[in-house]
């Protein structure tokens, strides 16, 4: 045994540090709860925001949602009136009134409706995006960072601009209608006036035409920056031996690119899920005047579950136990939609 090796094991033995200082109980004491406590604290922020704002809302939803919890202002003899909650157990009818309520069947359908006409054709024009911008172009990082600007656009910024742009009277759309001779007419009897275009809330088809340009664009080239990143990790001498057997772009597209980005292709299918079932800002500055009404126009055309929810929590009948059972009942249709949505992708990509 060599002379250090003594040195050190006496050290230890009389609880002293290679410096000859003593190594009492409170050192130890606070290197251990440096490397157990410590790590504890500094992560608890976290933990203490996510439990108050996402398992507690999630939770008391729940509870509330077998409950009738509304306002009522009752009007004592003075004059005054005061908001008060009332609660009471109900078990299950708050979720047998909405299965049996047409208005939240209209607003599913109309959420289900947007969500097949936007993430189809938006994932689409994403993938054929990124195919072009992972070819050799000159610029190609200003390319990139350009289809990342709707993206970074504040939500409601964007909106506003195309409501103005899709608006009866001066939207630019309907100047560009009105120049193929395009016309509609706005009021009844005398009040009646010839505009250019169309009315673009006054039908479903033409709302809901509006609302998917909204969506496509703010998320269009999001989704080709991921499918982009994803045809990074592709080798180019895959590429090299298919153009040498003689296959096209849009051969080396569907046989070789999408093939190899499938999981990416999976995860962008099941967050578009996610998002468009979920649809909540779009839809309620396409109103003129969202303040006017429920939502989605005089028809309610193009009103979602989402603004279902909020107008039955804090709207009329300002119900929060109906809301939450409407809020569940949406997450069980999320759920299963982007589980079937991956299970699809799956299988047409042969992954058993």
């Amino acid at each position: 045994m060599s002379a250090s090796s003594v040195t050190a094991d006496s050290a230890g033995a009389t609880g002293t540090d290679r410096g000859g200082k003593h190594k009492g109980p409170k050192s130890s004491i606070w290197a251990r709860f440096d490397h157990v406590v410590v790590p504890y604290i500094l992560v608890s922020p976290f933990f203490i925001l996510f439990i108050a704002f996402g398992i507690f809302p999630i939770v008391y939803s729940a509870l509330v949602s077998f409950q009738t919890y509304r306002a009522e202002q009752p009007v004592y003899p003075s004059g005054n009136s005061v908001n008060l909650y009332t609660e009471r157990w109900v078990g299950l009818e708050n979720y047998q009134r909405v299965l049996t309520n047409w208005d939240f069947t209209q607003a599913l359908l109309n959420t289900l409706g947007l969500f097949i006409v936007s993430a189809i054709p938006q994932l689409f024009f994403a993938l054929v995006l990124a195919s072009l911008l992972n070819r050799r172009l000159r610029a190609q990082s200003l390319f990139r960072i350009g289809i990342l600007i709707p993206y970074i656009t504040p939500i409601v910024a964007s909106t506003l601009v195309f409501t103005t742009f899709f608006s009866e009277q001066y939207g630019q759309a309907n100047w560009v209608l009105g120049l193929f001779g395009v016309e509609h007419t706005s009021g009844v009897g005398a009040a009646a006036q010839e505009y250019p275009g169309i009315d673009w809330r006054a039908e479903r088809w033409s709302a809901w035409l509006a609302l998917v340009i909204m969506i496509n664009w703010k998320w269009t080239g999001y989704n080709a920056l991921l499918y982009l990143a994803a045809m990074q990790s592709i080798p180019k001498d895959v590429y090299e031996a298919a153009a040498l057997d003689g296959a096209g772009a849009w051969r080396q597209l569907w046989s070789i690119t999408v093939p190899m980005i499938r999981p990416m292709v999976i995860f962008t299918v099941v967050l578009s899920t996610i998002g468009s079932l979920q649809l909540f800002a779009e839809p309620v500055l396409f109103d003129e005047d969202p303040s006017s009404g429920e939502g989605g126009g005089l028809r309610h055309l193009w009103r979602t579950v989402a603004q279902l929810i909020w107008y039955t929590g804090w709207g009329d009948p300002n119900d929060f136990g109906l809301a939450g059972a409407m809020s569940w009942l949406l997450f069980v249709v999320v759920v299963a939609l982007a589980a079937f949505n991956a299970f699809i992708s799956n299988k047409i990509g042969g992954r058993k």
